[in-house]
């Protein structure tokens, strides 16, 4: 297995923990906000999809293949457009009132993105090419 493909089993994997993470807390009215817990807000659940997202992801960086390699791509760039997302959804001042943002907001997007830089890098398997002089 690559390089590429373990660092990618491990972004997933961190973008799967920091969905259970605290991502905001709002001291005024005693709230603290996770990618899966988000009551007494309008936020939803937007780490259900990132679990989800990261899960198939990190599945298909265990099959070879180029289709397999192709769905990972389309897969790793919504995974990182969907955690930019909630980044920007979470941080959000509202009403004058800006809640405290935690490192598992902005883990999980940078490991978002390193999942979609090491699908873009991995090469399926194939030898690389090289040059004759």
């Amino acid at each position: 297995m690559s390089k590429n493909r373990i660092f990618g089993l491990i972004a997933v994997a961190v973008v799967i923990v920091c969905a259970f993470l605290p991502w905001i807390t709002i001291e005024s009215k005693h709230l603290v906000f996770t990618g899966l817990q988000t009551n007494g807000s309008y936020f939803g659940e937007p780490g259900k999809v990132n679990v989800f997202f990261a899960a198939v992801v990190g599945i298909l960086f265990l099959l070879k293949g180029k289709m397999p390699a192709r769905i990972n791509l389309f897969l790793a760039a919504f995974l990182a457009a969907w955690t930019f997302r909630n980044l920007l959804l979470f941080s959000r001042c509202e009403m004058g009132e800006c809640p405290d943002r935690h490192i598992a907001l902005f883990l999980s997007l940078v490991a978002a993105l390193g999942a979609f830089v090491c699908v873009a890098l991995t090469n399926n398997g194939k030898p690389a090419e090289k040059k004759e002089n």
